[in-house]
């Protein structure tokens, strides 16, 4: 299996070249040259599998001969042996009495609380595996709202050949989310409060990957779902909750709370493979422009709002950029062209016969933080469950918008209620505990570094981190 970029302008990559590189040296984004595809009578043979067992039939198309089946299989096994239950990520039953029926898919069973963590605990390993094979080290530099920071940090701190360099906005994370990153004790793990957004954050990295000669001495690689084995690991969510309510002999429907666009991607991947979706549906905060874009065809910035959910504070979805490659036929230079002046204008728009053919398969809505509250908060009285805001706003996205009652619709549940105690507490009245290995989180001593958004004092931070 070979990659290309989504601008057309890099050189073709094996997976292991891929996982290292990152984000493509033409600025744009891998994926796979074809997409590998499934059979019904194939996907319908793995019911019944665990979910590691799953993951190893879904994933090693990917890989091509990059690993063995043996090391793939000892790397995912050991990669979600870090889960606190053995079905990694848990199917719900809303019981909300449609045909099809409407579940929760819990990814927050991780070590750090969040669906990060089912790429993140992969990529560990993964990482660890191809650079002792190539005898080589990495600097990754990545850029978080939230909760890929911390998911990534727990999945690489002590490695011997990663050095993990981790951007996230100064004061725009909650407590829960900051202490994860910042009360690590790692020598290689190096937490940044950059003083601007999580889009700073995301410029400000994309910016060091494309400093060539920056990036080739410090052997730059990447952790965001801009790397392609993270969303890889997602795809096999989609087929797990897919097999557990009737597919692949009948479509499902997912719903998906997102900023960045990549986990609801895995899900148009998996689709591309040959598991029958019917619909996805974007669930958006007040920072609403994928929402604007599926329901108008412009991509337009208009500012970073904070919210109560702030993985979702985000104006530029990278990922988008995958979707948009194949809504552009695969056409990189139109992509390249399309994206230079998004980057300059701070707009683009897509022609008619683009926008219906997107929207054939995704819907979006917005949600502001009052109806977000207003959901937990009824959810919680009628139920006694609680959600943290981005699932809430998922949940809240799927109802609205759901186009067939007989299709089954899957929700995405991305966080753990306690990453986010405040929001939920003033929704719900309930705060609600961390689990018993983050007990003491809000005792442990913090290490914060706070950098103004300047690309020269990042650069001389890294270097001065890299050399000591």
């Amino acid at each position: 299996m070979n990659y290309v970029s989504t601008r057309g302008a890099a050189p073709v990559l094996s997976f292991d070249d891929v996982l290292l590189a990152g984000l493509a040296r033409d600025g744009g984004l891998y994926v796979p040259e074809t997409w590998p595809e499934f059979t019904t009578a194939e996907i319908a043979a793995w019911k019944g599998l665990s979910y590691t067992d799953l993951a190893l039939k879904v994933m090693t198309p990917f890989v091509g001969d990059a690993l063995s089946q043996g090391e793939l299989a000892a790397i995912i096994n050991e990669a979600y042996s870090h889960f606190e239950t053995d079905s990694v990520a848990p199917l719900v039953d809303m019981n909300d009495g449609s045909q099809g029926g409407e579940y929760l898919l819990e990814l927050f069973h991780g070590p750090t609380l969040a669906f990060k963590d089912v790429a993140m605990q992969f990529l560990g390993p993964l990482f660890d595996h191809v650079l002792a094979k190539k005898g080589a080290r990495i600097c990754i530099a990545g850029a978080t709202s939230g909760d890929t920071g911390s998911a990534a940090i727990e999945a690489v701190r002590d490695r011997n050949n990663v050095d993990a360099f981790i951007l996230y906005p100064h004061g725009r994370v909650s407590d829960v989310q900051r202490r994860q990153m910042t009360t690590v004790d790692a020598a290689n793990i190096h937490t940044i409060a950059l003083e601007g957004t999580f889009d700073d954050c995301q410029d400000a990295v994309k910016a060091l990957f494309n400093d060539l000669d920056f990036r080739d001495k410090h052997h730059l690689s990447a952790v965001n779902s801009i790397n392609w084995a993270r969303v890889m690991a997602q795809v096999v969510y989609y087929f797990w909750a897919a097999l557990k309510v009737g597919g692949p002999e009948k479509s499902v429907a997912f719903a998906v709370p997102t900023g960045n666009f990549g986990n609801v991607f895995a899900g148009y991947v998996a689709r591309r493979m040959g598991l029958p979706i019917s619909q996805f549906v974007v669930g958006s905060n007040s920072n609403d422009i994928l929402t604007r874009f599926f329901n108008s065809g412009a991509m337009e910035i208009t500012g970073v709002h904070p919210t109560i959910s702030p993985s979702m504070d985000i104006q530029v979805s990278s990922n988008f950029e995958r979707l948009l490659f194949e809504l552009f036929e695969r056409d990189g230079a139109r992509v390249a062209d399309t994206l230079t002046h998004f980057r300059e204008s701070g707009h683009f728009n897509v022609a008619p016969d683009i926008l219906a053919e997107a929207t054939a398969l995704f819907d979006a809505a917005r949600f502001d933080d009052d109806e977000t509250r207003a959901l937990i908060g009824e959810l919680h009285g009628k139920t006694g469950m609680l959600l943290d805001p981005h699932s809430a706003v998922g949940l809240a996205a799927a109802r609205k918008l759901r186009r067939d009652n007989d299709v089954p619709m899957i929700v995405l549940a991305t966080a753990h209620p306690a990453k986010f105690p405040d929001a939920v507490e003033q929704a719900s009245g309930v705060h609600p505990a961390l689990p018993p290995h983050l007990a003491d989180l809000m005792q442990r001593d913090e290490r914060i570094n706070v950098l103004a958004n300047d690309l020269d004092a990042l650069r001389a931070f890294i270097e001065m981190r890299v050399s000591a």
